[in-house]
């Protein structure tokens, strides 16, 4: 044991002596280290990591199944499970944080409101921190009325004050009693306030904006389970047949049960797997490089190692200096490693956009460094260092030899022995062209994206949230009256051109999606259509070009004909192109029984560029002949949209407009003023993090093999020193041996390209749906030819130096030892 310590101590003295070996090679490692714990610690937050309730194993989500995993579910499918079998309890909650006004405690804001059943509470598990659940009466259609608060909320409205219990404050125009405090980490949506649901008895609501979650009673399973729901909602179905609005369309969907954890972080699941994949590409590749330097190490310990073999030491005392190094270049590229991953996840949690992947990181706690990613990351070190170890020991022993002995260490890796740092350069350039082939299609989606005529023009336009306070504002007309007041008093506003409302703003609106069913065409089949609501100047405001017809006019009113205005890509879908002048019907619903079509306008890209499917269908109708159905659910969940067309910039009227709305409507607050460029550009900040995410991973990769090719390529040369010296001295001119060596390089720059697309098409389905949100081919041409020009320009670059040497080898110098 003290000769173990004694050989151990010497071989990290004299590494710790001359550290810039000990740097590099840790630091090559740090970076494939780090790069993969924090994208762990990523998935294992947004994907892996169990809900942060009390037995989360236990605890599914019900409902519809689409693309293997749980969706919506509605609140009379969420009835008709009531006292299944295996369910212990269960609750619902609304998927979309509504726009919700109060008042009191302050002047009145527009905040965001959950609603869930009183049952969502104990069936996760989870205590107020103040006051209480919802209670039974609470619950019902007309009881008292109640609401919780959520944490931050309390604490920023009301000071954190624990008196705030039993006391009343106004939601939607009506006094609500506040009944309890949520604790901080209830993070199930970001929220503001919480409603009770109040499902009334025997609904017929078949709207799946909802998610029901359930834990499982004792000795229940998922599985079996998952059989009890899809039988009782399909003998649901059939039992009502045409009673039940598209009971046909319920009897053909799979309904189930699966992993509440797996249910909720469904859509981060794709992109996060591609980070990992880039993460183990770049850790592989780190690996690689390790093992070449690990190789160039070896050459200076070949006259050690065959001096100690010669005086009789075994193969592990040999072997053991170089073990007990590889220990130490583990152990730094750890805590380098974390490092990097520390400030990667702070980074990480400063600049990345707010989005779906923040909501989800937010939900379970956020990216700390936590017990696992340690031992994944002591794992991946100590393993990737003392195998690089391993492996060039072994492969230097079979170059060590008395010859080696008796010229004092001067010799080197062969042409024979340089054929396994030849292959894992090979290997590098393989991996890299996957990581640039990667980071080429996501440039390349986002330079299509900016060149995308997204169908109106965003320059000079200011919008803004306004929810009609519901109990102020209770039915169709009323609202069509303060809209009509404000955009009035809107367009007094000095330097204001135009002002228009409407449902939708033309882009950026992923949630405020509207379908209105029951549609069809006179003799034509039944679909849904995108539904939007817009004043006579909404068009004029945005730009959105008419291309047929007219706009709407303000005598499009209630008891006038009902028209409609479709867009080019609704036309073309449903008209073949010839739309102006057709009728489009409505089969269920009150008010609208038909529409003309009196315009055809431009398509916009109501998800944004980025949405592979392009422009979505829209059915326009005037906000004055809105039904009163379509508007009284619209509300539910969204606000109303007003737009002003303003001459200079439109950040500098946000004061002037909110002076305006609170002169015609002083106790309705307005939300979310900002710029149309500015949400423009926010459709796009995703793609943007994720192509620097990955273009990071790929620059990391390029910087790796291109290190690795110079060590390679450095090695040989000096091993082949004494051949280009006696080629010279027969002749060889500079530039011949130049050459020589950099045909070599290039030729494992071609077989390592070769070898990417080879295996970019093997391994194509890890990256396909990733690629095909983004409209993408795995096999991208452009993307392919970008990065075999970056890793040919750098393989050149790495071989240049080398090269440079080989054509400078003096013939005296190298033959001097003959």
């Amino acid at each position: 044991m003290n000769i173990l310590l004694i050989e151990i101590w010497r071989a990290w003295r004299s590494s710790l002596r001359r550290p810039g070996f000990l740097l590099l090679a840790a630091g090559v490692l740090a970076l494939g280290v780090g790069a993969t714990s924090a994208v762990f610690t990523l998935i294992d937050t947004v994907l892996l990591r169990s809900v942060p309730y009390a037995e989360p194993h236990r605890l599914v989500a019900l409902g519809p199944m689409a693309q293997g995993y749980v969706w919506n579910i509605s609140p009379q499918q969420y009835q008709q499970l009531a006292g299944l079998p295996g369910i212990g309890s269960m609750g619902i909650f609304t998927n979309t944080p509504a726009a919700t006004n109060i008042a009191g405690f302050g002047g009145p804001v527009q905040v965001t409101a959950m609603e869930f059943d009183r049952s969502l509470l104990p069936t996760l598990r989870v205590k107020p921190l103040l006051g209480r659940n919802f209670v039974a009466q609470e619950d019902q259609p007309n009881g008292p009325r109640a609401v919780l608060l959520y944490h931050g909320f309390w604490l920023s409205r009301f000071g954190g004050n624990p008196a705030v219990i039993g006391q009343t404050m106004e939601v939607e125009g009506v006094a609500r009693t506040i009944v309890g405090v949520l604790p901080a980490d209830f993070n199930l949506r970001p929220a503001a306030i919480a409603l009770p649901m109040a499902i009334r008895p025997n609904t017929k609501s078949d709207g799946g904006n909802y998610t029901a979650v359930a834990r499982l009673a004792p000795g229940a399973t998922t599985e079996a389970l998952a059989a009890q729901v899809n039988t009782r909602l399909h003998a649901f179905y059939v039992a009502q047949g045409d009673a039940v609005y598209s009971s046909d369309l319920w009897l053909r969907t799979q309904f189930g049960a699966q992993d509440f954890g797996m249910a909720e972080y469904q859509d981060q699941r794709d992109m996060a797997l591609m980070w990992l994949a880039c993460a183990t590409l770049l850790l592989l590749i780190a690996l690689v490089n390790l093992t070449n330097l690990m190789m160039l190490r070896s050459i200076g310990r070949h006259h050690d190692a065959s001096v100690r073999g010669a005086l009789g030491a075994s193969p592990w005392r040999v072997a053991l200096p170089a073990a007990a190094e590889g220990v130490l270049i583990g152990l730094v590229g750890i805590l380098l490693g974390q490092a990097l991953a520390a400030l990667g996840l702070l980074a990480l949690r400063t600049w990345a956009p707010a989005g779906d992947l923040m909501a989800a990181l937010a939900r379970t706690g956020g990216t700390n460094l936590d017990g696992t990613s340690w031992a994944l990351a002591v794992a991946v070190g100590l393993f990737g260092a003392l195998a690089a170890t391993l492996l060039s020991w072994r492969h230097g022993r079979a170059t060590r030899s008395m010859e080696n002995l008796r010229d004092g260490g001067r010799g080197g890796f062969g042409r024979r022995s340089g054929r396994l740092g030849r292959a894992l350069v090979i290997a590098q350039v393989a991996l890299a062209s996957l990581l640039l082939c990667a980071t080429g299609i996501f440039l390349r989606s986002l330079l299509d994206n900016a060149r995308v005529d997204l169908g109106f023009d965003a320059r000079g336009v200011l919008i803004f949230d306004l929810a009609p306070v519901k109990a102020t504002y209770p039915d169709a007309a009323s609202v069509q009256a303060l809209s009509q007041q404000v955009v009035d008093r809107l367009r007094l506003i000095p330097g204001v051109r135009q002002a228009a409302a409407g449902t939708n703003p033309p882009t950026g609106d992923f949630t405020q999606q509207w379908n209105m069913g029951a549609l069809h065409l006179p003799g034509g089949e039944e679909f849904a259509a995108q539904l939007h609501a817009a004043d006579p100047d909404f068009f004029g405001v945005f730009g959105i070009r008419l291309l047929q017809g007219r706009v709407f006019t303000d005598g499009d009113r209630r008891g006038s004909e009902t028209v409609a205005i479709v867009n080019q890509k609704f036309a073309e879908l449903h008209y073949h192109g010839h739309a102006l002048g057709q009728t489009i019907q409505r089969l269920s619903g009150p008010d609208m029984v038909s529409a003309r079509i009196v315009g055809v306008v431009a398509s916009t890209y109501q998800m944004g560029p980025e949405d592979p499917r392009g422009a979505t269908p829209v059915l326009y109708l005037p906000m004055a002949q809105i039904p009163e159905d379509v508007l009284r659910s619209f509300r539910i969940y969204e606000p109303l949209r007003f737009a002003v067309k303003v001459e200079g910039a439109p950040e500098n009227y946000r004061a002037a407009v909110q002076r305006a709305v609170a002169e015609v409507a002083p106790r309705q607050p307005i939300d979310h003023i900002s710029s149309m460029a500015s949400i423009v550009r926010n459709t796009t900040v995703g793609a943007e993090f994720n192509l620097m995410l990955i273009g990071l991973l790929g620059t990391l990769a390029l910087l790796l093999a291109g290190v690795g090719m110079y060590a390679v390529m450095t090695v040989a040369v000096v091993a082949r020193e004494h051949e280009f010296g006696v080629r010279a001295a027969l002749g060889a001119s500079p530039r011949r041996l130049l050459w020589l060596v950099l045909r070599g390089g290039m030729l494992q720059i071609v077989l390592g390209l070769s070898a990417g697309i080879v295996l970019g098409a093997a391994g194509s389905g890890l990256l396909r749906a990733v690629l095909e949100q983004l409209g993408r081919s795995v096999l991208d041409p452009w993307a392919m030819l970008a990065a075999c020009t970056v890793l040919v320009t750098a393989g050149v670059l790495a071989c240049l130096s080398p090269a440079w040497r080989a054509a400078r080898v003096a013939p005296v110098r190298a033959l001097k030892g003959e």
